[in-house]
């Protein structure tokens, strides 16, 4: 049964080749692009330095130079995976980009003017937006001097502004597109995880509560039936006994399957919400000040996080999200907090149908350990999702509930013999 629904192989590891493509092609894309554009700088160069039909090697070879560095420096740039600890520095590859821009201009004179639209790209990909812009008319303003004081008229210096603002403009818009596509991507892969593990958790909460208290009321049935019969009854004895040991081996089969997807960590859950909130585009604030939790409660809370944010996903379009989890003492609470009331989503496709897991169900397991659960919009127009438990709720349950998978729930697993 849990094969057939549940097939990992089809669930868990999605196909990769097709989510790979798009990311993959549009590093290779801008990849081109930019060898391409500083292959058009060089011919700049070439034809710059020609002395009559001849090329100035020496002139040439000391351009190449500083255009190698200044095009790794425009990957690192336009790629900041390929360098990650360079993150921190940014700026000053900005400037050293900067400086190998404009210094060559007193040797090569109007043979560079290939170079400062890769700054201008650069300067709006790597600054906060209120400096951005400033510096990218700055940028051009600094080309346009230069190419003053090389003897460039007003006609060819508004043509040299025109296309350096484009070359910026389009090393800015293909990198930052290329950043997007691999965000998609990973955001998509994050969504389908979340899903399949969703599903899991439902499919472990239903075959929990439908099946497990049907097949111990069985178990307990066939045991007294089992004793009522009369010892002389040999068949029905035997018949009765092979129904007991299946039922007894269902019975172990649900434990299994309630148990194998319940231990979560509500710690491990807020860094995932988190990370998958940031890549699906919702500002989120994690908070997680709790400290070490009892397993059950610690499940719990996890399992309330994660409803809650698939919630999140599926009937809201949230901009921003807060997680916070404090303990005060005995007391432990967890809230989950959108603004995305009134809002259809546009992530995920809420269901139509109900089945039978959701809030409702969270505030039963919360219940059952003696907490309270309760999920509203608040005054400020925000949604908001809050359970209450106490840190002591490992121990035995307040009267009337039992704590999910334990032997009050299933009652003792009987035994005879035949």
């Amino acid at each position: 049964m849990q094969g057939s629904l549940l097939p990992d192989d089809a669930g868990s590891h999605p196909p990769r080749h097709h989510d790979d493509l798009a990311p993959r092609l549009a590093v290779v894309i801008t990849v081109f692009v930019l060898v391409g554009y500083f292959s058009v700088a060089v011919t700049y160069v070439v034809d710059g330095n020609r002395s009559g039909k001849t090329v100035d090697a020496a002139m040439l070879g000391l351009a190449l130079l500083p255009m190698t560095v200044l095009l790794c420096l425009q990957m690192l740039h336009s790629f900041p995976g390929l360098a990650p600890r360079l993150s921190g520095a940014r700026r000053w590859t900005l400037a050293l980009q900067a400086l190998l821009t404009f210094a060559p201009f007193a040797v090569f004179k109007h043979a560079w003017l290939g170079m400062p639209g890769f700054l201008a790209g650069s300067s709006l990909l790597l600054l906060a937006p209120a400096l951005a812009w400033p510096a990218f008319a700055a940028i051009l303003l600094c080309t346009d001097v230069l190419l003053f004081q090389v003897g460039f008229g007003w006609g060819q210096v508004a043509y040299t502004t025109v296309s350096t603002a484009l070359t910026g403009l389009v090393v800015f818009g293909l990198s930052r597109l290329s950043g997007l596509v691999t965000e998609v991507s990973r955001s998509r892969a994050e969504l389908a995880r979340l899903a399949v593990a969703q599903e899991r958790l439902r499919f472990s909460r239903d075959v929990h509560d439908l099946l497990g208290y049907s097949l111990s009321t069985i178990t307990l049935k066939c045991e007294l039936v089992h004793r009522l019969v009369p010892r002389q009854n040999s068949r029905a004895q035997q018949e009765l006994a092979e129904i007991l040991q299946t039922s007894r081996q269902a019975l172990a089969d649900v434990r299994a399957v309630a148990s194998g997807y319940r231990k979560m960590s509500l710690s491990a859950e807020a860094a995932t919400a988190r990370s998958m909130l940031a890549a699906a585009g919702i500002s989120a604030t994690a908070e997680i000040d709790c400290g070490p939790l009892p397993e059950l409660v610690d499940t719990v809370l996890a399992s309330v996080l994660r409803e809650g944010l698939t919630n999140v996903l599926r009937h809201s379009k949230a901009d921003h999200c807060a997680i916070e989890a404090r303990r005060n003492g005995r007391q432990v609470w967890l809230t989950l907090v959108n603004d995305g009331v009134g809002r259809p989503s546009t992530i995920l496709r809420a269901d139509t149908t109900d089945g039978g897991s959701g809030i409702g169900n969270l505030r039963v397991r919360v219940e059952n350990l003696g907490g309270r659960l309760c999920a509203g919009v608040r005054p400020d127009g925000w949604f908001e999702l809050r359970a209450e438990l106490d840190v002591s709720a490992d121990a035995p349950p307040r009267s009337g509930g039992r704590a999910p998978g334990s032997e009050e729930e299933y009652g003792p697993g009987p035994t005879v013999t035949a």
